[in-house]
């Protein structure tokens, strides 16, 4: 990591669940305290048992989010934790700031606010960086992570699971899909991984799952990064799931080394594939055979 953490007042925005806990330790593990902007709708009030250093603002104050940074003298910022996709678009009441920035946008998705969001805290001064600079560890290279690889069948799910995956990320519809005897039983849009490999496990009445989980073409690692936790596992262990595919350096993994054991333990084989270079590229070829229904 470069000297300038050291010369930088830094900020987290926090949404909900482990990642924000994360990154201020991970932060301060390296000497590094950090002011946090608490979403008062999403973020945990943990957080304030973590730091002293915490402001709640709601979804659409970013007005007030950015005059908190500026008091804080926060020159660089990292956003983490989830904010509901619905919340965003139709839940939240928004400042004068953002409704002008949403006016503006125009596609009316996560990436597009987001993205704007960080122009506009760019222009306040506010570099908004990679979510995962305080994680690395976290971020899993290419290659198996746990002891036993993707047998056959899992392999040919993984690969065919790859090219639709890809096909709804470029589209920025999800970034999961779950699938059975090469075909797609369920595709992720809003409604998050736990829940389309819930609704995967209803379809497929009992078959094998297995779940390929993708960063977008040209994945900004300042938000929206994919993430996967001990209840994911936990989930697809109840569905039935017997692998998991990820991106390999775009995928968080929280609670790696429990996670992994976890997953042995539950019969669950991970493996992380390297991205392809273009956006474009396709994986390796597998055939639709279509579910069975035997």
């Amino acid at each position: 990591m470069g000297a300038d953490t050291k010369t930088n007042q830094w900020g987290l925005i926090a949404g909900n669940g482990r990642f924000p806990f994360l990154v201020l330790e991970g932060a301060r593990s390296q000497g590094l305290e950090m002011a946090v902007i608490a979403l008062k709708e999403e973020a945990s009030e943990e957080l304030a048992k973590f730091t002293s250093r915490i402001h709640w603002v709601s979804l659409g104050e970013l007005s007030k989010a950015i005059d908190l940074m500026h008091q804080e003298g926060v020159t660089r910022a990292v956003m983490a934790g989830q904010v509901k996709h619905n919340k965003i678009f139709s839940s939240i009441r928004s400042d004068w700031k953002l409704a002008k920035l949403l006016f503006s946008l125009p596609r009316k998705n996560t990436d597009a606010l987001i993205g704007a969001v960080a122009r506009v805290l760019g222009d306040e001064g506010i570099e908004l960086v990679d979510s995962t600079l305080f994680l690395k560890p976290l971020v899993p290279e290419a290659g198996v992570l746990t002891r036993r690889a993707p047998d056959e069948r899992e392999a040919a799910d993984i690969a065919y699971g790859f090219s639709v995956a890809r096909n709804i990320a470029r589209m920025d519809i999800g970034q999961t899909v779950v699938i059975s005897d090469c075909a797609c039983v369920a595709v992720e849009a809003m409604e998050g991984t736990d829940e389309v490999v819930a609704r995967a496990a209803r379809i497929a009445g009992g078959k094998p799952l297995v779940v390929v989980k993708v960063s977008k073409p040209g994945q900004d690692m300042r938000f929206d990064v994919p993430v996967i936790g001990l209840p994911s596992i936990e989930q697809m262990s109840s569905a039935g799931v017997t692998a998991l595919a990820v991106d390999a350096g775009r995928t968080l993994l929280f609670d790696r080394a429990k996670l992994i054991a976890l997953a042995e333990e539950k019969g669950i084989a991970i493996e992380a594939f390297s991205p392809p270079v273009s956006p474009l590229a396709a994986e390796p070829k597998a055939e639709n055979k279509g579910m069975s229904q035997g």
